[in-house]
């Protein structure tokens, strides 16, 4: 393209991108958007796999996007954003033959998108806790009123919020100062081995806590999630929000936030790679692509890649300080690592539990493996680590086109399939291509023993992708992990991913990111793009929208 300008310039077209673009445009900003793929969306993207006509999440699959403040700020459901809500949420069945299943007691309408609370569904799963442990019951309900009372509102905030300076409480950490609200100091520094213990006696729900919070920050059981990753899992391993489908697959999200971009008049470059971002007087002042063209930003540019594509390629190291860039090389990418893929199917899983519960199945996240605590928190990521797999996997599976009929043909089926991986370093190329054969035939040989229909007669075929092929696509997802830097407590909030770098601002004035680098992390519909607009409002007097609710 010919050199031209623009008020405001994205660097890099992801996910966080088309969200904080959405906002830049409606402010009233001239803005662009430079990818150097084909498409647009990043980590929210869907293809035709593992077969034309099977829609396949490559990258994120369970989202809550219809939760985020852009869903009802740019009308996404007028641009084709729907969602569905099952009654189920999350669900495990254990390899001795029971099974547990979660209900969403947190509805929503999917007309109106009004959220109300279903007392048959919060009997129902305090039923299925007390079947194995009353006392865990107790547990449940008694912590599910902290929730909603107090814990809900504030990790909204938190997520939804700009990270507060070191000595000041952001809204978590004040449920600490507060004594009626159920967290204790010690919570936000303990592994999710001792999270699951001090909360429950049951095997059952330690060994679906902990793996429900593998899935849903990436970190292993002798990890320290901090109070976000405890307080997010929680909520999901005990059903207490309610689960959701995108109907479309996850690129749905990409096209609604691409079509309200647009509409208002923004612009977005596909093929178009940023080289670096040009800085004159210590200002950001705009872009020069790879293909020699100058583009000039009159207000500022914004990176939506991480922190050290950001700082060293876009930018330079000589803009920052010996600590600074030591501490960007030492991000840690080791956590968050899968197996992911689908599988498409004749027919849906049989699985023997139902006789326990029918509902079984029909579970938007559903686990199966071995009920023990131990052996999950203390060798499975051992056996992952050195071996690519767990002996005892513990399978996480997606059946979304019980719900989505756009996902699959007629009379077919396709489930995402997920278990943790080693760090992408951890094998070559040609180990990686082997163990991805292996992968579905050891998914099978577990499969068969909860399902007895799941043999190989009943695939159709499988599309499974690894670390490996993670980090080819994705570059800022180094090691082949999903969150774009390894979620502990030590990288969360004002931490994230280094204290240097974790207001959104970079040593150079009128340059900022907005990627899952930065608070609040990985996954669809976290903060961190509509954090750095709170940021660029604040430093460039642009309409505070967030005034127009609570957070």
């Amino acid at each position: 393209m010919a050199d031209a300008s623009y008020d405001a310039i994205l660097v890099g077209g992801g996910h966080h991108a088309t969200i904080i673009a959405c906002y830049l445009q409606k402010a009233g900003l001239k803005t662009a958007v430079f990818e150097r793929q084909h498409e647009i969306g990043g980590g929210a993207c869907g293809e035709d796999l593992p077969l034309p006509g099977f829609i396949q999440n490559p990258c994120a699959h369970w989202t809550r996007f219809w939760a985020h403040p852009a869903y009802k700020d740019f009308n996404l459901k007028d641009y084709g954003l729907k969602y569905v809500f099952p009654e189920q949420n999350e669900g495990i069945i254990w390899d001795d033959g029971t099974a547990f299943v979660g209900y969403s007691c947190l509805r929503v309408d999917p007309e109106t998108g009004k959220e109300y609370f279903s007392q048959l569904h919060f009997d129902k799963t305090y039923n299925e806790i007390a079947k194995f442990s009353q006392r865990d019951a107790e547990t449940y309900a008694d912590l599910y009123k902290k929730y909603e009372t107090k814990w809900r509102a504030a990790f909204r905030e938190y997520r939804y919020s700009p990270p507060t300076p070191y000595g000041t409480p952001d809204a978590l950490e004040r449920l600490l100062l507060d004594p009626d609200s159920g967290i204790e100091p010690v919570h936000q520094f303990m592994s999710s081995k001792q999270l699951a213990y001090d909360l429950f006696e049951s095997d059952e729900l330690r060994t679906l806590f902990m793996r429900g919070l593998n899935t849903s920050t990436g970190c292993f059981p002798d990890d320290v999630p901090g109070l976000y990753g405890f307080i997010h899992s929680l909520a999901l391993v005990l059903s207490w929000e309610c689960s959701s489908i995108v109907i479309g697959g996850t690129h749905t999200i990409t096209h609604a936030l691409q079509r309200a971009f647009t509409e208002m008049g923004g612009h977005f470059f596909v093929h178009h790679e940023v080289n670096n971002v040009i800085v004159q007087n210590g200002k950001a002042v705009g872009v020069k692509l790879v293909n020699g063209a100058e583009i000039k930003a009159n207000k500022f540019v914004v990176s939506d890649l991480g922190v050290p594509q950001t700082m060293f390629r876009l930018l330079g190291e000589s803009y920052l300080t010996p600590k600074q860039a030591h501490r960007v090389r030492n991000i840690d990418y080791d956590r968050s690592q899968v197996w992911w893929g689908n599988v498409a199917l004749h027919e849906l899983p049989k699985y023997t539990a139902s006789q326990v519960n029918p509902d079984v199945g029909e579970q938007p996240r559903l686990y199966f493996g071995p009920k023990d605590p131990d052996y999950l928190a203390t060798k499975y990521k051992a056996e992952i680590y050195t071996q690519g797999f767990a002996s005892r996997p513990i399978f996480t599976t997606a059946p979304d086109s019980i719900w989505d009929p756009t996902r699959a043909p007629a009379g077919k089926h396709t489930i995402v399939i997920e278990d943790f991986a080693p760090p992408h370093r951890f094998f070559s190329e040609r180990e990686w291509l082997r163990k991805k054969k292996e992968f579905v035939d050891n998914l099978f040989k577990h499969w068969v023993k909860y399902a007895p229909n799941m043999t190989k007669d009943n695939l159709i075929d499988a599309f499974i992708t690894t670390p490996y092929d993670v980090l080819n696509r994705h570059p800022d997802m180094k090691e082949g992990g999903w969150v774009m830097g390894s979620m502990y407590a030590s990288q969360n909030g004002r931490y994230r991913p280094t204290p240097e770098f974790s207001n959104y601002k970079t040593p150079v004035q009128n340059l900022y990111i907005c990627s899952a680098n930065l608070h609040s992390g990985g996954g669809i519909g976290r903060g961190s793009s509509y954090n750095a607009y709170k940021v660029i409002a604040e430093e460039h007097g642009l309409p505070r929208f967030w005034e127009q609710r609570a957070f």
